[in-house]
């Protein structure tokens, strides 16, 4: 694929001891030790009190990385166009439904049906913001941050336009979890703009490769990427959270993946 080159202008991150994007720099740039501990997500006041109520752990962890990338960029949400990638989407909703068709009373909720399907994040966004932009929601298995990074890319060289990408997983309960064994929620939120702003935080020039993924030397840092889809992300947010230009090679396809060169 021909190189893709797009300008980040606002990010944001929950995870394990991680709580926003100011706590996550600390850690990876080796200033703070990282805790691992279970996210605390706040809740969605964006919402009106009826949909606040039937959100569960997935979407209140998009909204809020989404909202922190919106902020740290001083943009407004109403009319960018998103791209929601997840591994599983809401993993709880999805034992509690399974959970219903294996009982005697087999009635699944109206709300819990709802929330089932992959792109009800994307759904609760557009009431929150008022966005009617377009949005798409993908996933890929563990390919799930880089295929919803080039997701974004591509939408932003082809609209001209901005797009927010919001990249999370969560993890399934038993038994599911034993087949999927994502160990702790992670979301991350990054703006991409086609043109480099005053809000610009680094440059992204991504094309595929088939050289080794970059590891995180940390072996804490290293487990969550290994383990986590949307912590595939931690290489290339290390640079970031750094300041400091490279090159980062991130999980795509079996023996195809993402070349990222960041500019700062």
């Amino acid at each position: 694929m021909s190189a893709l080159q797009v300008h980040v202008d606002g990010i944001g991150l929950i995870g394990p001891g991680l709580s926003g994007w100011e706590a996550t720099c600390g850690v990876l740039a080796g200033r703070s030790t990282l805790e691992l501990a279970t996210p605390v997500l706040p809740p969605v006041e964006a919402l009106p009190p009826a949909e606040r109520r039937r959100v569960g752990q997935a979407i209140k962890l998009a909204m809020a990385v989404g909202f922190e990338a919106v902020r740290h960029a001083g943009a407004d949400a109403t009319p960018l166009a998103t791209v929601f990638s997840s591994t599983g989407g809401d993993c709880d909703n999805c034992h509690a439904i399974l959970e219903t068709l294996a009982s005697a009373d087999r009635a699944v909720s109206p709300t819990r049906f709802h929330n089932s399907v992959h792109n009800a994040p994307a759904g609760y966004w557009s009431i929150a913001t008022g966005c009617m932009a377009p949005s798409t929601s993908l996933c890929a298995y563990d390919a799930t941050f880089a295929a919803g990074l080039l997701e974004a890319a591509t939408q932003v060289l082809t609209s001209g336009q901005p797009c927010l990408l919001i990249a999370f997983d969560t993890l399934y309960p038993e038994p599911l979890h034993a087949l999927r064994p994502i160990p702790y929620a992670l979301g991350v939120g990054m703006l991409l703009n086609p043109h480099k702003t005053d809000a610009a935080r680094a440059t992204f020039t991504l094309a595929t490769t088939p050289v080794a993924v970059t590891p995180m030397a940390d072996a804490t840092l290293e487990s969550l990427r290994q383990h986590i889809p949307a912590a595939r992300s931690l290489p290339l947010l290390q640079l970031l959270a750094q300041a400091r230009s490279g090159a980062v090679v991130i999980d795509y396809l079996d023996g195809l993946h993402l070349a990222v060169e960041v500019q700062v």
